[in-house]
């Protein structure tokens, strides 16, 4: 027993990442500002890494406003020729959840563009105790000048954040415009659009869409606040090179709140951007709550009153309001959360496969897909 328990952290430490090449210490750091921050929809935040605009400080209730300040989405995109390429960040709270790997709650992702404009995962960082973390992500690069993007925590927010390179490195601006900077699909919603509970923070479904489709996708998702608050649709109604919106609020409001809330949100939206198609997701199907027999009727009936709001909005608004089912939105098996309702990589992937016909098809100028299945749903 203890030969295997030794032979286990050696196999641990052998696929971590290495050691060796570049000293983390004497590699030179660049303030993440001096280059292209991606996927966010305000500029006038109340530092570069949160989400909201700070006019809104003083209306968010406090629970709203500390998942507001978490850097959800975010992304950092530059381009070098350093062989070894790390980070040093600040993290705001350290938090911690139970059923959340840090790698997502706290982490950082690096990905790098291929020569055919596809992003690929090149590391994470597995963050250590302290709240200010400082980690290589890779080394022994072949020094020619790549793409790159780093991902922000998903719970967790940064103070401020430096990208590590070689002293003699050169690293700008990204060279390619990717996501697109003119084309912004919005998400609005819960702790599943903010990103509970990826793995690590490129794969919550918002960044899958944003890598698949080359847009930017701005995550307001906030985990326990997604309750279609009017200030927060008015806020958002002013995001500009808005293609999309994608609304998916019903695990975080009761029947009542998607009733007497739904159409304002929506239609302050429509208001600000009438050509912008408005897409209305259902709650998914709670692992459970084919057994719960409490659970069984309070999802499908919130859901239905969705669908009934869909329909008042989709008869004044026909070209620009749509619905998606939660048909096989985290998967068809029950497999795809860690906890019966938060989404592990796998509900992230299906859910992402879901959306992205109709967000395909806004960008490519067709018809939306699946409506006419949509409107037998609840007859």
């Amino acid at each position: 027993m203890k030969h295997l328990v030794s032979f286990a952290i050696i196999l641990f430490v052998s696929i971590g990442v290495s050691s060796s090449g570049t000293d983390i210490d004497k590699m030179a750091y660049h303030n993440a500002l001096d280059f292209t921050l991606v996927n966010k929809g305000f500029d006038d935040t109340t530092t570069p890494f949160t989400r909201l605009p700070a006019y809104l400080n003083d209306t968010l209730r406090d629970g709203h406003k500390v998942v507001a300040e978490h850097s959800a989405g975010i992304g950092i995109r530059f381009a070098t020729n350093s062989t070894a390429i790390g980070v040093k960040y600040m993290l705001t709270t350290n938090f911690h959840m139970n059923h959340m790997a840090d790698t997502g709650t706290k982490g950082t992702d690096l990905y790098r563009m291929h020569d055919d404009g596809s992003w690929h995962f090149v590391a994470t960082t597995i963050p250590g105790k302290d709240s200010l973390q400082n980690k290589k992500y890779v080394d022994n690069l072949d020094g020619l000048t790549h793409e790159y993007l780093i991902y922000l925590p998903l719970y967790d927010g940064v103070e401020w954040i430096e990208i590590g390179v070689d002293s003699s490195a050169v690293i700008s601006k990204p060279y390619i415009d990717s996501p697109r900077s003119n084309k912004k699909i919005v998400f609005y919603g819960t702790s599943i659009t903010q990103g509970g509970c990826a793995s690590r923070t490129g794969m919550v479904a918002t960044s899958i869409l944003q890598r698949q489709l080359n847009v930017q996708c701005v995550n307001l998702g906030f985990s326990g606040q997604g309750r279609l608050d009017p200030y927060i649709a008015e806020a958002m109604a002013k995001i500009e090179d808005v293609v999309a919106y994608v609304v998916d609020p019903v695990s975080n409001c009761k029947t009542e709140m998607i009733d007497t809330l739904t159409n304002y949100f929506v239609e302050t939206l429509h208001k600000a951007h009438p050509h912008v198609p408005i897409f209305l997701v259902e709650g998914q199907v709670y692992a459970h709550e084919p057994y719960d027999t409490k659970q069984k009727i309070k999802m499908p009936e919130t859901n239905r009153m969705l669908f009934k709001k869909y329909q008042e909005l989709h008869e004044k608004y026909p070209a620009n309001v749509f619905y998606i089912d939660r048909n096989n939105l985290i998967g068809p098996d029950g497999e795809g959360t860690v906890d019966g309702a938060h989404l592990t990589d796998l509900g992230f992937v299906y859910y992402a496969a879901k959306l992205k016909p109709y967000l395909e098809a806004v960008l490519n100028g067709t018809t939306i897909p699946f409506q006419d299945e949509i409107r037998e749903l609840y007859k």
